[in-house]
């Protein structure tokens, strides 16, 4: 790759993993629209783990507290709040594993394409904007059950078919249940981190595992872009939700899947 497309696809990786408008999608259209080449596993673990590394060091302080309780108290009959939403979690990362894990290969084989990806655009933009608008947001984060990290889990496991958006989907199943807008975000922040890093893990087993030649610049400068655009990302969005809402990502998607339709189809 030049240094141009290595910039571009690293802030496209670190802006979209957590905005709700889909990182696979917008990673996949480069190759798809402009010809790029595609930028191969080892890249696409780098960039991943930029937005890993932004994610953690901005929400430190919960990560400390949640993985501290839960050690304390997660195994014991005196839970705490923090350790209960440890476990939410957790269980809200096993459907996304399984699901994962048991799809991955199909779902490389048949739904990484421009059209699908303008479907799922359009159809989950429209169910965030549905959910949005009809939530009550009366619950915040520490309000979070049991049923909530089923369904947002479950949730979650939809977004292995490209262009859904992983935060986005977690987001309109938070807002469907009744939580405010910034913990269905903070929870959808904090639910990527075990997924991200599963995900990267598995990865990089495959990475061994190849032939393939490594260029080393390309996975640091990945990386390091990767990082510093999720980072601001995460700021600005936690910062802006409650005021701006997510009818300019709505709005976002539907744009982009139209224009994927009449790219495709015209």
């Amino acid at each position: 790759m030049t240094f141009f497309e290595i910039i571009i696809l690293a802030i496209i990786q670190g802006l979209t993993e957590f905005l709700p408008i889909s990182s696979s999608a917008h990673l996949i259209l480069p190759a798809e629209i402009l010809g790029w080449r595609n930028q191969g596993l080892a890249f696409d673990v780098a960039v991943h783990v930029g937005s890993l590394m932004a994610v953690v060091i901005y929400l430190r302080k919960d990560v400390v507290d949640l993985t501290v309780a839960w050690f304390s108290h997660g195994l014991g009959k005196q839970q705490t709040t923090q350790s209960k939403l440890a476990w939410w979690i957790i269980i809200a990362t096993i459907p996304g594993v399984v699901f994962g894990f048991l799809m991955k290969d199909w779902i490389a084989l048949n739904a990484r394409t421009a059209l699908v990806i303008a479907c799922t655009t359009i159809i989950f933009g429209l169910l965030l904007w549905y959910a949005d608008i009809k939530a009550k947001q009366l619950k915040t984060i520490e309000k979070i059950g049991l049923k909530e990290a089923i369904v947002i889990g479950l949730a979650q496991a939809i977004a292995i078919i490209p262009g859904t958006s992983r935060s986005g989907i977690t987001m309109t199943a938070g807002l469907m249940l009744g939580l405010d807008r910034e913990s269905t975000a903070k929870f959808s922040f904090l639910l990527s981190i075990p997924i991200i890093l599963g995900a990267g893990l598995f990865s990089v087993l495959e990475l061994l595992g190849s032939v393939a030649k490594v260029n080393w610049n390309e996975l640091f400068y990945g990386a390091a872009f990767s990082f510093v655009a999720a980072y601001l990302c995460i700021f600005l969005f936690l910062s802006w939700i409650s005021k701006i809402g997510m009818l300019p990502f709505v709005i976002y998607r539907l744009v982009l899947g139209f224009v994927l339709l009449y790219i495709v189809l015209g």
